[in-house]
């Protein structure tokens, strides 16, 4: 089997699939006597047909990958493109020097690329990116925990294991329904003759304010416990501000004050 010297990144959603027949067992050695050709040679246009091969060799790795991700929003020729980039990726930054199995770094390197993907064009609604990032990270931290507890980790153990808050873990978790939205044509009640959409009115106060939680939340824990008070008296407990001056120990000139600067800070945490 010989590949083009001229195989692209974007001509390989192209190449023909017939290497899926090849066994495991011999295409992992085939794969090995080849990376160990590429390691040798000096020559650029061999070096790269060799690469060539080993790619379409094991594009079938690539693929079983992407159908990992699938109906998550992503169409299945975009997860594929960014399957096989990453299976590129992994052909030329493998050393057999390190004398491992070419597959444990090429899984690990071909998922990265499609999380990547997902990261930058996946997210219907797009969070922080540090929201972003830290799903990554929880999401390897449950896996391992998985394994060493036999059952899936609680939000606290998983902040224990990464070191953060539980507050930050269970924001992670919250944004984790980004990817895609639900149908308004799914089915819904017990007999599915109702659709998602007849449910919804033109106008929901409790979607409004919904929001506005998942909004204000992360900025609002960030605020000092008196500020923190303030805010809940003025807006959850409909306080006037003579009362919550009585309540904190200040004029009701400071109140009016402290609610203005109050709200400027979250105004520009917000922004940022």
């Amino acid at each position: 089997m010989t590949a083009s010297p001229e195989l692209h990144e974007q001509d390989l959603t192209t190449q023909p699939v017939s290497t899926d027949l090849v066994p495991e067992a011999d295409r992992s050695e085939i794969t090995a006597r080849l990376l160990a050709q590429i390691a040798e040679t000096t020559d650029d246009v061999e070096r790269k047909r060799l690469r060539d091969e080993v790619v379409v060799l094991n594009m079938g790795v690539a693929r079983a990958i992407a159908a990992r991700y699938r109906d998550r929003g992503i169409a299945k020729d975009d997860l594929l493109q960014a399957a096989y980039v990453g299976l590129v990726k992994a052909v030329q930054g493998f050393d057999p020097s390190y004398e491992r199995d070419f597959l444990s770094y090429a899984v690990p390197t071909v998922t990265g690329e499609v999380k990547r993907y997902f990261r930058d064009f996946g997210w219907t609604v797009r969070p922080p990116r540090r929201i972003q990032e830290l799903q990554a990270q929880i999401s390897r931290a449950s896996t391992e925990l998985s394994q060493t507890l036999h059952r899936s980790p609680k939000p606290s153990e998983v902040a224990a294991y990464l070191s953060i808050d539980v507050d930050s873990v269970v924001e992670a978790l919250a944004a984790d329904g980004c990817f895609t939205p639900a149908s308004l044509d799914v089915p819904v009640g017990e007999d599915g003759s109702t659709s998602l959409g007849e449910l919804l009115g033109a106008d929901d106060a409790d979607l409004g304010r919904a929001e506005a939680r998942i909004l204000l939340g992360p900025a609002v824990r960030k605020l000092k416990p008196r500020d923190r008070r303030i805010l809940e008296l003025r807006f959850f407990h409909g306080w006037t501000q003579e009362q919550i001056a009585g309540d904190i120990g200040v004029t009701q000139m400071q109140v009016s004050r402290l609610l203005s600067r109050i709200l400027s800070d979250l105004r520009t945490e917000l922004s940022d």
